[in-house]
């Protein structure tokens, strides 16, 4: 059988005629931009989350330099980053007239630790892009007791849960969000959130969100226009309260690999310690990745390699990214292969790509 890299239409399939009704309504009362769908949705993601506020912006990538902004980032500083991970992580940085350091991840979980920041570190160091890679979960608490605020990176998270109840996005001092529609949490166009517990800074990213202003009259910063609008908003508050459900299934997904014997073949992920990863990715890894990603298509089996080419590698980072020595991230960008997940992987699914596989 076909297995899909992504499905994000089954889930979707159940709950299509409350997502239809709800664009309508909004249709209906024809408001676009900042009325009470993304004040509802900001109030109800805030409690998901477990952060007092949550600020909804148009896209991921706009919730980090919005962040970094917020924090005071700004010329003469130093931002640590991941170079595993997706390129907007460190494509935020230079946004702000900051310099982007790039730093080693462990290769089991792929995140970042405190000892691959720590050898990074410098007195310009202003801030550090934790990255929950594919919906692990990076150890924020260990990193901040390094003495710097960590903005987290959740845009791969939403679900993912630590086993003392906390979430991705209320871990560090400010976090950002994804809603592109293959997220977990996915939106029907681009979409993205801050979140944090911190008044000051949430009040600073509305501000900077609207242009640099308070009441559209007066412009207090050279800020953005960066927001999310009404239609993403409903569509996103439909979808919140299955979540959790949603990320039930694919950590089954995750245990239907393990029961039909994948890591006999390949090295599996590794959730990170307390965590209970909500896989937006299942990436293994495998000295014959590009073979393995070869077969499995053949057989009608999505698989692709992510960040082959990792960030500091990338030509507009050569300024900052040359003759960097990353052990852990060159590994993981050569051995690495996403493997189908979702939140309605069968068992019989996950064993026809081990058997694909074997």
């Amino acid at each position: 059988m076909a297995v899909p890299l992504f499905n994000t239409s089954a889930p979707l399939a159940a709950i299509d005629a409350e997502i239809r009704a709800k664009v309508a309504a909004i249709l209906d009362a024809g408001v676009y931009v900042l009325g009470p769908e993304v004040r509802a949705f900001e109030s109800e993601f805030a409690a998901y989350t477990g952060t007092d506020h949550a600020i909804g912006v148009a896209n991921g990538t706009d919730a980090l330099v919005l962040a970094l902004r917020a924090l005071g980032v700004g010329p003469g500083d130093e931002v640590i980053v991941p170079s595993f991970t997706f390129y907007a992580s460190a494509e935020a940085i230079p946004h702000t007239g900051a310099r982007p350091v790039f730093c080693d991840v462990d290769p089991d979980t792929m995140c970042i630790t405190p000892e691959t920041v720590k050898a990074v570190m410098t007195e310009n160091t202003k801030a550090v892009i934790a990255v929950h890679l594919f919906g692990n979960v990076a150890p924020v608490d260990e990193i901040e007791a390094l003495g710097v605020p960590v903005l987290e990176d959740a845009a791969q998270a939403a679900g993912t849960i630590l086993e003392d109840g906390r979430r991705p996005g209320a871990l560090g001092t400010i976090a950002t969000w994804s809603f592109y529609p293959s997220k977990n949490l996915g939106a029907f166009g681009d979409g993205g959130a801050v979140t944090t517990n911190d008044d000051i800074l949430a009040e600073t990213i509305r501000t900077l969100r609207f242009h640099g202003s308070r009441d559209k009259q007066t412009f207090e910063m050279v800020g953005h226009n960066s927001r999310l609008d009404e239609l993403q908003a409903g569509i996103l508050r439909v979808q919140l309260p299955h979540l959790d459900g949603w990320a039930d299934g694919r950590r089954a997904g995750a245990r239907h690999y393990e029961e039909a014997g994948l890591g006999e073949l390949v090295t599996l992920p590794k959730a990170a310690a307390g965590a209970k990863p909500a896989w937006h990715l299942y990436v293994v890894r495998s000295e014959r990745a590009d073979e393995l990603r070869t077969a499995l298509n053949d057989a009608g089996i999505g698989a692709r390699a992510y960040y082959r080419t990792p960030a500091h590698l990338q030509p507009a980072m050569a300024e900052w990214g040359a003759g960097l020595d990353l052990p852990g991230t060159a590994e993981v960008a050569r051995t690495n292969l996403a493997v189908p997940i979702s939140p309605v992987l069968s068992r019989a699914e996950a064993d026809e790509v081990v058997a694909a596989a074997r």
